[in-house]
């Protein structure tokens, strides 16, 4: 379910959920939820199930039982677009935790902040914590290392018999980790890593390093 690695002589632990904790600050860091997103799409007429909103609140209720953080971090695009029904499930959702929630605007981040500060979240456009910094874009800064989102970064696998697989993965390079998109309604845009990235996939239940 879990791969621990080290980064800046820090523990993170990457789930299989795509979230990834940073253990000495007690952080859960969350990209691309695109809350609303089913709604936006089932109101135009597609035919997304409904039961696909309740699957993104159930995991992230999921990620926070697992590791219990203080603080939750989205790095960014956490609403797809303007406040439609599921903003009330996760101002419900925002009330009963117990950690600090932290937004990262993302492009798709285009609801008021004052909506979020209203019911406890704070936003910002980046965030400097120690030696890493925190922002939706993928960002190269000069003594930094950089965890983001907005990719949806993923891996093509290819197997015997031509037979290939696509999954979403945490991608990393020297100064940079992408996180995979959160959100159960999202695409995933395939990275060709080089020799000195690391790619760890992750399958229903596991956190693989492939390359």
């Amino acid at each position: 379910m879990t791969q621990t690695i080290q980064i800046q002589n820090q523990s993170f632990i990457l789930h299989s959920s795509g979230s990834l904790f940073w253990k000495e600050k007690q952080i859960v860091f969350i990209a691309d939820v695109h809350l609303g997103k089913v709604s936006h799409f089932r109101k135009h007429g597609s035919a997304v199930p409904q039961e696909t909103i309740k699957k993104n609140f159930d995991q992230l209720d999921n990620v926070i039982e697992y590791f219990n953080p203080k603080k939750i971090c989205f790095l960014g695009d956490l609403f797809h677009s303007y406040v439609n029904s599921e903003w009330q499930l996760f101002e419900d959702w925002v009330t009963k935790t117990n950690s600090q929630c932290i937004l990262i605007a993302g492009n798709h981040d285009i609801i008021s902040p004052t909506k979020y500060e209203n019911i406890g979240v704070t936003v910002g456009i980046e965030l400097v914590i120690d030696d890493f910094l925190l922002t939706h874009h993928p960002e190269e800064r000069k003594g930094l290392f950089n965890l983001c989102g907005h990719i949806h970064p993923g891996i093509l696998l290819s197997g015997l018999g031509r037979q290939r697989l696509r999954l979403p993965c945490f991608f990393k390079s020297d100064s940079q980790m992408i996180l995979p998109a959160f959100g159960k309604f999202t695409g995933i845009h395939v990275l060709e890593p080089s020799e000195k990235s690391e790619v760890y996939a992750i399958t229903q239940n596991e956190v693989i390093l492939v390359s």
